[in-house]
């Protein structure tokens, strides 16, 4: 369910453009779940089982500037695909973590495999199941169709769904917030923040 722009405002959250850029300056680590987040939720399967997956192209490169900006990336879902582990590979993400049931225990072996604490980590997730790590990351991050319990108690929300440009709206923000954005974005593609969308800026 998405809120409406008037509940989230009331909610005291940040939305869209209005990022909360104090909040996640220090990131070192972007945490980010699948079903939902990476894709718009939707599972296919052929007759044999077989899963697909379609992944936004924009999404995959907002990861690799998020790179580019010294941010590590960390995907974290429920569910098992080797899909997810071709798009891993394919964006090279090198910390996966699949068939996680419980996410606060995925988030303890996350920050012992990458050496970042919770407190360098932001994570976007989607449904209840990401709450619990959420709620220990630095910073929390929904996709503007996450489930209402996910919208109502996280530090942002996308103007965007999931597997539609949510996770390139985050980077974005995650690129400024950092002080990045000259160095990956303009002076490689001649790219203004405000040419992005970006009218609110870092302190």
């Amino acid at each position: 369910m998405t809120l409406t722009t008037a509940t989230q405002n009331k909610l005291g959250q940040r939305i869209g453009y209005d990022f909360p850029f104090s909040m996640a300056s220090n990131i070192r680590m972007l945490i980010l779940d699948v079903d939902g987040v990476m894709t718009d939720g939707s599972i296919v399967m052929d007759g044999r089982g077989d899963e697909w997956k379609a992944f936004n192209v924009r999404d995959g490169h907002g990861i690799k500037m998020l790179q580019r900006a010294g941010i590590k990336i960390a995907i974290m879902t429920g569910r098992s695909s080797e899909v997810v582990a071709v798009r891993a590979r394919d964006l090279g993400i090198e910390f996966v973590i699949q068939g996680c049931l419980n996410k606060a225990e995925g988030l303890a072996s996350l920050e012992q495999e990458s050496g970042i604490a919770a407190e360098h980590c932001a994570m976007m997730g989607d449904d209840v199941l990401d709450l619990p790590p959420m709620y220990l990351c630095a910073l929390s991050l929904a996709p503007a169709d996450a489930h209402h319990a996910v919208c109502s108690h996280v530090d942002w929300v996308s103007d965007e769904g999931g597997g539609h440009g949510a996770i390139r709206q985050a980077a974005e923000g995650l690129i400024l917030a950092t002080g990045a954005w000259d160095d990956v974005i303009e002076s490689r593609y001649h790219t203004t923040s405000s040419d992005c969308g970006w009218h609110h800026q870092p302190d």
